[in-house]
């Protein structure tokens, strides 16, 4: 605490001063009263209502707006972090050694999970990740949407819906939504190229993008195609390993692993005529990671010394293939009314592979005719995680005249199916033995039972094998009414029945109040829902994990209504339910500059978690009688088990400063939240609340993400120069999940990017920019109360790291239109 008080007085005072400037300089340069009209680089936005778009000040409900030219100022070539750079509310933590968690990051919004993010493409649903982030990371438990599938170069603008919206559409959004609008634009064809490294020499990354449009006939058709390609090297800050090797050296991967990205994404439309048009969008995507597991020292019961004499680090390789396309057609009806049908199809597919790696097993099994048969492959497929997503929206909304009262009316019904599917890895990669009958006594060369399975990622089993799914429909409404010109009233309400668990009723009542041009009061009241992710149903794995003594564990990942879940007494998943409720004001009382300010609480009730680690050591006999005939060490389980408040106050401010010659453009986005876990239960006769959710999962969930994130920037142009300067201040997070009864705090940080443009023409212009100009890191490890992971080469943080622990980067880029 001793340097988070500091560091908030700080942002405090920037934020201040900032907005005094703002005001004060705008006071002497224009004093005219009425609010600033929208200039050509404004975009409206059409998330959180489906009348009209509008502004981003003038929604009943706070709404984020990020356009080209903020994507373009800044750094980061993938979306995840170009989103935590630009918009405080959303959060992009920084993973490694978490199994395929290091390829498909958890993106989250509003310190939530990350599946209570609903994400949108062109105001459509976009489908989910097959990855379950099953490792002690931010959204453990979860499984998101990859927003790492889709690139830069194809993306117009994207808006960010800060409130809860379940009865608009649909489930997972609790924290809010985000939508990202594709390219439209024709006959123009943009290249862009950035070449980066950080200032340890390492993080090499290459990135290249050709976006192209077309017009399609004579009446405003077009087809726009953006095709991307992508290369990071990785980084590895881990330090010298002293409890495991002598001479001490560096024996783990810690830091950003190997990444290569390609990208191939459609946007278009075609109109038919009497106010009809055909449109289609979507893009395919393969990401390739190369990460690594947890070193085995030499004398490591599951090193073997003839293979690997110096021990060993597993590599586990990855590749994601993503792909979406929707159709659809829409048309102007009579009497100003409008219809939108449309199919949308997405897939999402994780394989794993794993090199440098043994089965034990397979090495020490005894030969029949004596002897061992001392040989095993060292490599092998591990498995694949599948997900995917149909979905058929019908949709109707225009005016209507009530007894005089003019309303804008919107219904709709949605059909929606969702799949999982998990594939079975090669045979070595989880037998005991080529035949995998435990029956036989194999020991390894300690003489203890030896391991399964390959080391680093052991493969997924025939029994854990899943191939199913569920549907559910939706019938939904959305009303708007103007009593006056200044008030606007709002309502929506949803129905949706699952084929799986039941059916769900959700609402909402919005308000704006304008008692002047220079004033807006907003508020929102809603409730909400997320049904359990077919991910989270149908998961199950035996995985290798740290223990609570540091000690490497088997641990099994149980489906629910399992034998083991059964055996716990834990009832299979249900629904979360929500109330969101959020109040704001919206000030513009002078041009060009605004003040923004919205206060929200988000109550979270049977919040589907992944359980602690259940165990015969922590949990007693009665479990391990549980366990011992699986031959594993461990548990873990999905389940209704938490129940959450989050409360918190997002503020923005704008000021665009006409200055002679040039232009200023100043902004503060503040951000404070504060998650806390109101109560733990279960259904257990042998496990309570508090052992299902311990004390270290309590900690993650309410400090792995900074309470404070907060975004300072100025943008300042004069003739063919621009100059970009934005400073992010990400509050300390905690965490114990390796360390219970430690609580390892990694302070709060400023973080600042610097970015120089130059313009040779309008379509021309090569820029230089510096991320984390001060070379910032996050606070070290305490080397006694984190033993032993300093001393394994931990340096820095691991389970939640808000921006990473690579220090400065530095890039160039090229952009070029013809």
């Amino acid at each position: 605490m001793k340097h988070t008080i500091p560091a908030f007085r700080r942002t405090l005072l920037a934020g201040a001063a900032l907005l005094l400037s703002a005001q004060s300089i705008a006071q002497t340069a224009d004093t005219a009263t009425a609010p600033a009209s929208a200039s050509p680089e404004q975009t409206v936005v059409v998330l959180g209502s489906r009348s009209a778009a509008k502004t981003a000040l003038d929604t009943a409900a706070p709404v984020g707006l990020i356009n080209m030219k903020d994507m373009q100022n800044a750094g980061p070539l993938e979306l995840g972090k170009l989103l935590q750079t630009l918009d405080p509310s959303f959060n992009f933590s920084s993973t490694f050694i978490s199994d395929g968690t290091d390829i498909i990051r958890p993106a989250t919004l509003r310190s939530l999970g990350p599946d209570q993010l609903l994400v949108l493409i062109n105001g459509k649903r976009r489908h989910q990740q097959a990855l379950v982030n099953v490792q002690q990371t931010v959204g453990r438990g979860s499984a998101g949407t990859d927003i790492n599938a889709i690139p830069l170069s194809a993306i117009h603008h994207i808006e960010v819906l800060r409130d809860g919206a379940a009865a608009q559409y649909g489930s997972d959004a609790i924290a809010g939504v985000i939508n990202i609008v594709l390219k439209s634009n024709i006959n123009e064809t943009q290249l862009s190229g950035q070449l980066g490294t950080t200032s340890e020499g390492d993080g090499d990354n290459y990135s290249g993008s050709i976006n192209r449009g077309w017009a399609l006939g004579t009446d405003g058709g077009y087809i726009n195609v953006s095709a991307e390609a992508r290369k990071r090297k990785e980084t590895n800050r881990a330090g010298l390993d002293t409890a495991r090797t002598n001479p001490p050296r560096v024996t783990q991967r810690i830091g950003d692993s190997d990444a290569k990205d390609l990208y191939l994404w459609l946007n278009a439309a075609l109109p038919t005529g009497n106010g009809g048009e055909l449109y289609a969008f979507g893009g395919a995507s393969k990401r390739k990671g190369d990460s690594s597991g947890f070193f085995r020292a030499a004398d490591d019961a599951r090193t073997v010394p003839e293979v690997y004499p110096n021990g060993y680090l597993p590599n586990i390789r990855t590749t994601v293939k993503d792909a979406s396309l929707a159709v659809g057609f829409r048309k102007d009806l009579p009497y100003d009314w409008k219809a939108d049908i449309s199919v949308n199809h997405g897939r999402s597919e994780l394989a794993f592979n794993e090199k440098q790696t043994i089965n034990v097993s397979y090495w020490y099994e005894p030969r029949p005719g004596g002897g061992i048969y001392a040989e095993s492959p060292l490599e092998a497929d591990t498995g694949k995680l599948k997900f995917d997503q149909t979905t058929f929206n019908l949709d109707f909304k225009g005016p209507l005249n009530l007894g005089g009262a003019n309303l804008f009316f919107a219904t709709g019904f949605e059909w929606r199916e969702d799949n999982y599917q998990i594939v079975a890895g090669d045979p070595v990669s989880y037998q005991y033995g080529r035949t995998n009958n435990p029956a036989i006594d194999i020991r390894d060369r300690t003489g203890g039972i030896a391991a399964s399975g390959t080391q680093g990622f052991p493969g997924y089993t025939p029994s854990t094998e899943v191939d199913s799914g569920r549907h559910n429909i939706a019938l939904y409404g959305d009303l708007e009414y103007r009593p006056t010109e200044q008030l606007l009233l709002a309502g929506a309400v949803r129905y949706e029945k699952y084929s799986d668990f039941g059916n769900t009723t959700t609402g909402k009542i919005t308000a704006r109040w304008d008692p002047s041009k220079q004033v807006g009061v907003r508020g929102s009241y809603s409730s909400g829902f997320r049904a359990p992710g077919v991910q989270q149903a149908f998961y199950s794995s035996v995985s290798t994990n740290l223990n609570a003594d540091g000690v490497l564990t088997e641990t099994l990942t149980a489906r629910q209504n399992s034998a083991v879940t059964r055996a716990l007494g834990i009832a299979p998943l249900k629904e979360e339910t929500s109330r969101n409720a959020s109040v704001g004001i919206v000030l513009r009382p002078v041009q060009n500059f605004s003040f923004t300010a919205d206060v929200y609480q988000i109550k979270i009730k049977d919040r589907i978690v992944f359980s602690s680690n259940i165990s015969e050591a922590i949990n007693g006999p009665v479990v391990g009688a549980i366990l011992n005939p699986l031959k594993v060490g461990q548990a873990q389980f999905f389940t209704n088990a938490v129940d959450t408040t989050t409360r918190g106050l997002d503020i923005v401010t704008d000021y665009k400063m006409p200055l002679p010659g040039a232009t200023l453009v100043l902004s503060a986005q503040l951000g404070f939240n504060k998650t806390e876990v109101k109560g733990r239960h279960s259904t257990s006769s042998i496990l309570s609340g508090e052992e299902l959710f311990d004390a270290s999962q309590v900690t993650l969930i309410e400090h792995g993400q900074p309470r404070r994130h907060h975004v300072l920037s100025a943008d300042y142009t004069r003739g063919q120069w621009n100059a970009n300067a934005r400073a992010n201040y990400y509050g300390e997070v905690k965490g114990q999940g390796f360390t219970p009864g430690f609580i390892q705090t990694w302070d709060a940080k400023w973080i600042a990017d610097l970015t120089l443009r130059y313009n040779f023409t309008k379509k021309m212009s090569v820029a230089f920019g510096v991320n984390n100009v001060f070379d910032t890191y996050p606070t070290e490890w305490d080397k006694t109360g984190a033993a032993p992971f300093p001393q394994l080469g931990f340096t820095r943080c691991w389970e939640t790291c808000p921006f990473g622990i690579n220090g400065r980067s530095m890039y160039v880029r090229a952009d070029y239109a013809f």
